[in-house]
């Protein structure tokens, strides 16, 4: 299965509480709900419901599995592609204190979180293993390498300090852009697939400036 990732985004990189205010303050994070004002247009909905459409199964980090779990169960509106996606396709948590994740079909992974994803996206089926949210457990994804691709959607925002998808620690990496769509609220959304890092530097040859690659 290929694993990809999805995430909304400020231009300050912080992925925390795009969905309401009380949705993640932890650390002190008052900016919560950025994403809401973005969210309205066809466009948008378009491009989630696309999302979920190519779900196999959803994996999860704690936090937001939990955040998912007090609200999705409610909407049971049979044309809503995200609530039935999220209700219905089978579902992965990654923690080591749950133990009755209390919504169907979920399986928790216990163990070490890059074996037990690595071991995941072994498994044959149709459909992706898809991240939503849960940025600690993206963030690990990515120092790994198991990440195939990012379908991330940036807001016109800056909210200075939150969690952020790419951490300091994370390892460098080039993307290829594989799509850009801009909606008619004003977000952008990218597909993004990891690349290899690459690095230049410009010199002066002949009395021209020029680019270089040098790795």
């Amino acid at each position: 299965m290929r694993l990809t990732v999805h995430e909304f985004v400020t231009l300050d990189g912080v992925v925390q509480g795009p969905g309401s205010p009380d949705e993640d303050p932890s650390g002190g994070f008052a900016a919560g709900g950025w994403m809401v004002p973005y969210t309205s247009d066809a466009d948008f909905g378009e491009i989630v419901d696309g999302w979920f459409a190519r779900a196999g199964a959803l994996l999860f980090g704690r936090r937001t599995f939990e955040l998912m779990r007090a609200f999705w169960p409610q909407v049971d509106a049979p044309d809503d592609r995200t609530a039935v996606a999220l209700n219905t396709k089978p579902k992965y948590l990654v923690s080591r204190t749950v133990t009755e994740p209390g919504w169907d079909p979920t399986t928790v992974l216990a163990g070490d979180p890059v074996a037990a994803v690595a071991a995941l996206k072994e498994q044959p089926g149709e459909g992706e293993l898809q991240v939503h949210g849960s940025a600690r457990l993206a963030a690990t994804l990515h120092a790994a390498g198991l990440v195939d691709e990012y379908r991330l959607i940036w807001a016109p925002v800056t909210v200075g300090a939150g969690k952020r998808l790419f951490t300091p620690d994370a390892p460098p990496s080039g993307f290829t852009l594989v799509e850009s769509r801009t909606t008619a609220g004003g977000a952008l959304s990218t597909v993004l697939r990891p690349a290899e890092f690459r690095r230049g530097d410009v010199v002066v040859e002949d009395g021209r400036e020029v680019s270089r690659i040098v790795d």
